[in-house]
């Protein structure tokens, strides 16, 4: 995801502003280094001059970065900050290194002579005061907006100060040393400095390449992947978090997460868990650095749950061989236990073809648990067809009544409403009240209202019994459809 124009545009400015006042810096430390001859003033020139470079480099590293993915960069540009701060730790240190060659050959050999006139103090106070500006607003975007190099300039800028610092306090002792003649010795405090700001300056690219080198080796940042794997170990349905990698890119983390769930959930629950898993990895690496994007990958893997029953496990492996298991029944018998149920299968099978299927589901099932000792299907044909139907309720108003009558005495008074016969289309005999020989076969919805607490299975138990009482009444009736419902609220 890349940032809004306005969040571009600033990071842009900021880099810029940057680049405007390395260049005023070096420009006015060269000036009065010149004219006083001072080694430390010299070093803060050339220090001054590679953030200039480094400036221009972070101005390119930030327009680059922002960047959308493309086909040849399928994780975006944001490493383009990693690599322009690396390249900016380079040429601190070989600035460094450079500072304190020329600072070991004045104090060996007394070369150059320092000037320690009120221009060279004035230059040092307006670098600080530019500094910490920068520093300050450079810092303010960076953590702003997630950018590292402008982090990596902001870091510049502050370890400027120090060494501006101590180039006045070298620049000090060599002005008080020529009015108040102490030992000569003290003359050479300015080269002293230097070695100072080149401490400094050493210090600061190696902590900077560290950085930049974990981020270009995608080195994982901190313990942000064992954060994210104690917190999605707590989530329900994940049994295990198998591996957590994490790296950054620039102002963005890329987070892989393997987790395996129980095999029995269905495509939406694993998807639903999935988008648990990408929020709550989201939501830590947020806590671990607010400003980041995050991009996370899940992958879910199947595994038997120990919560997994018995019903749970026929499901399963009737998913598996491609068919549909429902009304499951299993009992314990002599410590062992045996299944019964339907299984569902393509109406076009013949019988061969469907018995080899439920067989190797049986097969399938004991094999997978050993408590099993035997499994018996029932092998069903669901009719996917649409019947065409027509509803004679209000034609057999005995009937619908006597029903309900049926359904109350095993419901509750009041229990049956909203009743629904229907027949074919085609011409049959009209009858009333209780079914006949010559009654027309009839297909039945009816609702029944029971207790909202009672358990379902006793609710089903009680809808099995309205369905048999019903049936023994109309031999007539084709399906019959109990709906069970609680009552409604009262409306107040």
């Amino acid at each position: 995801m890349s940032l809004s124009k306005s969040a571009q545009r600033e990071k842009t400015l900021a880099a810029m502003s940057s680049v405007m006042a390395a260049i005023g810096l070096t420009g006015l430390k060269i000036l009065v280094a010149v004219l006083t001859g001072s080694l430390g003033i010299m070093a803060e020139a050339a220090h001054s001059g590679l953030d200039l470079v480094a400036a221009l480099m972070t101005f390119f590293a930030v327009r680059v970065a922002d960047r959308p993915a493309d086909a040849n960069h399928n994780y975006g540009h944001a490493k383009v900050e990693n690599l322009s701060a690396f390249l900016e730790a380079l040429l601190l240190l070989g600035t460094a290194i450079w500072v304190i060659i020329e600072a070991s050959r004045r104090l060996l050999y007394h070369e150059g002579h320092v000037d320690a006139s009120i221009w060279a103090f004035v230059v040092m106070l307006i670098s600080i005061a530019v500094d910490v500006t920068r520093s300050r607003v450079l810092l303010r975007v960076a953590r702003k907006l997630g950018s590292q190099a402008l982090e990596a300039d902001a870091l510049h800028f502050s370890t400027d100060v120090w060494s501006s610092a101590v180039v006045i306090f070298g620049l000090l002792v060599v002005y008080l040393t020529n009015l108040f003649h102490w030992p000569a010795w003290l003359a050479q405090a300015d080269a002293i400095a230097a070695f100072g700001v080149s401490g400094i300056v050493i210090w600061v690219s190696l902590q900077l390449a560290r950085e930049t080198i974990d981020a270009l080796l995608d080195h994982s940042p901190g313990a942000l992947a064992t954060q994210i794997k104690q917190r999605l170990t707590r989530l329900d349905d994940v049994i295990e978090v198998r591996r957590v990698r994490v790296r950054r890119a620039g102002n963005r983390c890329f987070a892989d997460v393997i987790i395996s769930a129980p095999r029995t959930l269905t495509f939406e629950q694993i998807h639903h868990l999935s988008d648990l898993v990408e929020g709550e990895t989201t939501d830590e690496a947020h806590t671990f650095s607010a400003v980041d994007d995050i991009d996370v990958v899940v992958h879910v893997e199947p595994v038997t749950s120990p919560k997994e029953t018995v019903t749970d496990q026929i499901h399963y492996q009737a998913e598996r061989h491609g068919v549909h298991a429902h009304d499951i029944h299993v009992r314990e018998v002599a410590g062992k236990l045996e299944a019964d149920f339907d299984v569902e299968v393509h109406a076009d099978m013949n019988l061969e073809q469907a018995h080899t299927i439920a067989t190797q589901l049986e097969q399938a099932l004991l094999q997978n648990n050993r408590q099993l000792r035997r499994v018996t299907t029932h092998l069903e044909a669901p009719d996917e067809n649409i019947v065409q139907r027509q509803d004679v309720t209000i034609q057999y108003p005995e009937m619908a009544a006597r029903m309900c009558r049926i359904a109350d005495g095993i419901a509750g008074a009041g229990s049956a409403h909203d009743i629904h016969l229907y027949r074919p289309h085609r011409l049959v005999a009209e009858v009333g009240g209780h079914g006949t020989k010559g009654a027309p076969e009839l297909d039945l919805v009816l609702h029944a209202i029971f207790d909202a607490h009672a358990p379902l299975s006793q609710v089903h138990i009680d809808a099995e019994k309205i369905k048999r009482a019903l049936r023994r009444s109309y031999p007539n009736l084709n399906t019959v459809v109990i709906h069970t419902e609680p009552p409604e609220d009262p409306i107040c």
